[in-house]
């Protein structure tokens, strides 16, 4: 696998996971928040948004290094 999709990737579970901890957090302290269906898919779309976005990031540093 390409290292850069790879880190992407990685970032993009940190991202999902990173959501699904404040949500966690929100239900203890609230005790009341959305349903487990609704947290996890909002959780995929983090993810998916977070892995897109760290690989353009990524693809525009390494650009702006060799110039």
């Amino acid at each position: 696998m390409d290292p850069r999709v790879k880190s992407s990737v990685l970032w993009g579970a940190v991202g999902a996971l990173a959501f699904l901890v404040l949500a966690q957090g929100y239900t203890l302290l609230t005790s009341r928040g959305p349903g487990p269906l609704s947290t996890l898919g909002v959780a995929l779309v983090v993810g998916v948004v977070v892995t897109a976005l760290a690989y353009a990031a990524e693809g525009r540093l390494a650009r702006k290094e060799r110039v």
